[in-house]
């Protein structure tokens, strides 16, 4: 592909990122698999604009001339190579000729735009700086106070590729050195302590470790989620949430195969997923139960059996995702005030039908991915509110006393953030029923 072709290429992908729900990862992959012209470099120079812009939008867009006048994909694209990637103006002009499947030729707007552009100074808006939805700005100044920007700033980079050694085939030393004889370049993670981190990329579904199940994909921030729940053998536990099944096969590490972990997930497609990875990881007492929609205050249609039998309830809740937009950039402007509410809600709702399914002196443990309060505190407060039976344990006292705690933002529920933790943004609140 010439250079015209690609930045023509990346404006296709752009547009239709910009028009659809489909999330940006899927698109492009669509287009990877239909454009088999497309090599290696051509796959990478493209997928460095299409990230690019999705990371810098709003920055790019007030560099452009917004809100005077609309700044297209098209605009961004180009805007991109000039203001990230170093290239000048009339180079990146050059290569809009209509020719040999290069972008339609520049109009004299666009050309003055970028011509004139310039990144935000310091004194610009955060959100327009860092790249967020500016009505988000009273939540992230609640979660973050004065951390704000390095908080949202580390939000912009490039989220590394954790793996979790599966301990019921191999130790951690074990899965490194068969990495490293098949070629990968890793090391060991900082804080969980089944993590291994990739130092470049690898075709981990090619590799011998990875079909033998020695190693599955997980950030080391949901490790230490699924380690701080505590399952232990021979306990009763239900992960709530479970969609691939990623902390379900975590938890059947900690258990040691002993005990039964029902995974249990509304999308039943999901779940299909989770027992061929289960058969390669060599775990044995998963469950799955697709869930029917549920009316609080009704019968459970699937769960009333497991009605006050749970050691551990996992709550992995649906959530916005703030936490991981380094891996998926688009979903920042995806984000709308009607969908967060309706992630509160359902965080809500699935609180209320995990809670009768624990023990007596059993644990709810809530997970989200999220930086957001009104989806973390907010959440565990309204639900403790409503359940006198229940209170929450800080998570240091139940944190491994020979393994160095992770930086945790304040407060008595675990808060990892790429910035603090260099992990992906999680919150882990731990909430036991009184016995």
């Amino acid at each position: 592909m010439t250079p015209g072709a690609r930045l023509s290429a990346a404006i296709d992908i752009l547009v239709d990122i910009f028009r659809s729900e489909t999330p940006a990862d899927r698109i492009f992959e669509n287009w990877a698999r239909a454009s088999r012209y497309a090599g290696s470099k051509d796959r990478a120079a493209v997928s460095a604009i299409v990230y690019g812009v999705l990371r810098h939008k709003a920055e790019l867009e007030h560099a452009l001339g917004a809100p005077a006048h609309e700044v297209t994909p098209r605009l961004m694209a180009a805007g991109w190579l000039t203001l990230r990637a170093g290239e000048e103006a009339d180079a990146v002009l050059a290569l809009m000729t209509g020719e040999k499947h290069a972008p339609e030729p520049a109009s004299e707007e666009e050309a003055a735009a970028l011509k004139a552009d310039a990144l935000p100074g310091p004194d610009t808006a955060p959100h327009i700086r860092l790249n967020y939805p500016d009505w988000l700005q009273p939540e992230f100044e609640d979660a973050f106070g004065e951390r704000l920007e390095p908080e949202l700033a580390a939000l912009m980079d490039r989220a590394p590729t954790d793996l979790r050694a599966n301990t019921l085939k191999a130790s951690r030393e074990e899965a490194l050195a068969a990495l490293k004889e098949a070629g990968v370049e890793v090391e060991e993670g900082g804080l969980s302590p089944w993590s291994i981190r990739l130092l470049k990329k690898a075709n981990l579904p090619a590799l011998k470790p990875f079909r033998d199940g020695l190693v599955e994909i997980q950030d080391e921030g949901s490790q230490l989620a699924c380690l701080l729940a505590g399952a232990r053998p021979g306990e009763q536990a239900v992960d709530l949430c479970a969609g691939g099944g990623g902390k379900s096969l975590a938890l059947a590490a900690t258990m040691e195969n002993h005990g039964q972990i029902f995974a249990c997930d509304l999308e039943a497609r999901r779940l299909k997923a989770l027992m061929p990875r289960a058969q390669r990881a060599g775990c044995r007492n998963i469950q799955t139960m697709p869930l029917h929609p549920w009316v609080p205050g009704e019968a459970d249609p699937d769960l009333t059996e497991l009605t006050g039998r749970a050691d551990l309830v996992l709550v992995d809740a649906p959530c916005s995702g703030t936490g991981a937009w380094r891996r998926s950039p688009d979903a920042r402007w995806r984000l709308t005030t009607e969908k967060l509410a309706a992630y509160r809600a359902a965080q809500a709702e699935v609180l209320e039908r995990a809670a009768p399914l624990v023990k007596p002196g059993g644990r709810l443990v809530y997970v989200t991915c999220s930086l957001l309060p009104s989806e973390n505190e907010d959440r565990v407060a309204a639900f403790l509110a409503a359940h006198e039976g229940f209170a929450e344990e800080p998570w240091t006292k139940h944190w491994p006393e020979d393994l160095p705690r992770p930086a945790s933002l304040s407060g008595i529920a675990l808060r990892l953030s790429p910035a603090t933790s260099g992990t992906d943004g999680f919150f882990v609140s731990i909430l036991r029923r009184r016995a």
